[in-house]
């Protein structure tokens, strides 16, 4: 099993580079029979979503779709402020638009109930939610549910694939867990 110290934690790999393949290519099977004969704008939550859409899109089968991204923040370290900050704001016509949010990770669900909330009142057609990782416990909002997930997860802090330490460890290829002594 890989670890990797991080900032005085030790974590270690939970979800290994196939086991993300996999997870990534259901989610993308899921869309691809939904949407065929649609043209999704997917709308990608950077930072921590874009190895995880630059993935989902490659798997996509037959599915004719628009990709824009925003940038919101709603954590510091390993805990939510419980503030969404917008740093780039949707820049995309949604109205009469099939949107796909693509998350990292789900956890409370307020980046995602705002995000819908916005979305519905600029004329979405329809907003569903696309994440890596979904934590089904921490979920304070009903409407944030995701409709495609990659894997579900309890409450561990984790890194990799994406999902940052204070913006560091994006780049790694798997997920890694926080070690519990």
């Amino acid at each position: 099993m890989r670890t990797v110290d991080e900032q005085g934690y030790h974590f270690e790999e939970w979800l290994t580079p196939q086991q993300i393949a996999k997870d990534v290519s259901q989610v993308a099977d899921r869309i691809s029979n939904d949407y065929h004969d649609k043209e999704p704008l997917f709308v990608v939550i950077l930072n921590g979503a874009f190895v995880f859409a630059a993935d989902l899109m490659r798997a996509l089968k037959g599915v004719r779709c628009e990709v824009t991204f925003i940038r919101v923040s709603s954590y510091w370290g390993m805990s939510s402020t419980g503030q969404l900050e917008f740093i780039v704001p949707l820049q995309q016509v949604v109205e009469n638009r099939d949107v796909i949010i693509v998350e990292d990770v789900v956890d409370s669900g307020l980046t995602i109930h705002q995000l819908k909330a916005h979305m519905r009142a600029q004329g979405a057609n329809s907003v569903k939610v696309a994440t890596m990782l979904f934590k089904p416990n921490k979920l304070e909002y009903d409407d944030a549910k995701p409709d495609y997930i990659g894997h579900e997860i309890t409450d561990e802090f984790v890194i990799g694939y994406g999902l940052d330490f204070d913006g560091f460890v994006r780049n790694l290829d798997a997920i890694y867990k926080v070690k519990q002594s």
